[in-house]
C-alpha cells in the first residue's frame, strides 16, 4: 500500500515537472492564456467568453429600452 502511494505521488511530480519545464527552463516564460478572448481564431470569428459576451448583450439591452423610452 506505501509503495503505491509513493509511486503515485513520485508519477504526480513527475508529470507536474514535465508540465512545467518551459517555465523552468526559459527565464520570464509563462503559460499562454487558457481564456476563449486570448484565442485570435476566435477573436477572427467573433466568438468571446461568455462573460464578455454578457455584458456587451446587457449594454445592448439597456442602451435598446433607453431608445424607447425617449
Amino acid at each position: 500500500m506505501l509503495k503505491l502511494a509513493l509511486l503515485t505521488l513520485g508519477f504526480v511530480g513527475l508529470s507536474v515537472l514535465f508540465l512545467c519545464v518551459k517555465m523552468i527552463l526559459k527565464p520570464g516564460s509563462r503559460f499562454g492564456s487558457t481564456h476563449i478572448g486570448g484565442s485570435k481564431a476566435m477573436r477572427k470569428r467573433g466568438i468571446h467568453c461568455v462573460q464578455s459576451m454578457d455584458a456587451m448583450e446587457r449594454k445592448e439591452k439597456i442602451h435598446t429600452s433607453e431608445r424607447r423610452h425617449t
